[in-house]
């Protein structure tokens, strides 16, 4: 068949047009901006130290206060560990000179939510301080627990969809998940590494349920 320049062209120009509607069609399928903290270790990892744990009955809360852990401490300049997560946890944040976010997208994991306005949106400690305070932390330094709410190198934070959060409140696994399934394994990785590196101790409904999630991973 003799080279034809016209229809040659018309099919370059259709292959163009299929490519760039498969484009657009992952980009809608995608999420405007995914959370991305440290990535937890692996669910091999996590079930084989939760081999080794001895599940211990949770102590009380009392004595605590969120003031025991301040939070949240300047990172850089006029960047505090909220507003860094934000800048972090979001797409096309943009923020004023005293590091507010004041736009930009943000997904939350916990939910499926996209969210536009930064006030949607709570910094979860994914061990909760409350959860945390049950757990060993009470006989912590200040500094320690200042350190542990502030922890930007384990998957300790994220930003999540404010009620979500308040419904999560001090909740372990064993009491609470994120809404998203899709998203549990991850969340149990998260809580895993983050209790395995502060030396955390876990109760038993909690450990069941963990090694639940994390066999289906």
């Amino acid at each position: 068949m003799p080279f034809i320049p016209s229809l040659y062209a018309r099919r370059l120009g259709s292959l163009a047009s299929i490519l760039a509607a498969a484009s657009l069609a992952t980009l809608l399928a995608a999420p405007t901006a995914a959370a991305a903290p440290p990535t937890p270790i692996s669910a091999a990892a996590a079930r084989s130290y939760l081999t080794t744990v001895t599940p211990k009955t949770e102590g009380s809360t009392s004595g605590y206060s969120r003031d025991l852990f301040p939070h949240w401490s300047t990172v850089s300049g006029t960047c505090n560990t909220r507003e860094t997560v934000l800048k972090r946890d979001g797409s096309g944040v943009v923020q004023d000179s005293a590091c507010a976010a004041v736009s930009g997208s943000w997904y939350s994991e916990y939910d499926g939510a996209t969210w536009t306005a930064a006030s949607d949106l709570d910094i979860d400690h994914v061990v909760p301080l409350a959860e945390a305070w049950r757990s060993g932390a009470n006989s912590w330094t200040t500094t320690k627990r200042q350190q542990f709410a502030n922890d930007l190198t384990r998957p300790q934070l994220i930003a999540v969809t404010d009620n979500v959060n308040q419904a999560k409140g001090d909740l372990d696994p064993g009491k609470w998940l994120p809404p998203r399934t899709a998203y549990r394994c991850t969340y149990a990785r998260m809580w895993v590494g983050v209790k395995q590196y502060w030396a955390l101790s876990m109760d038993s409904t909690e450990k069941t349920a963990l090694v639940n999630i994390l066999n289906a991973c």
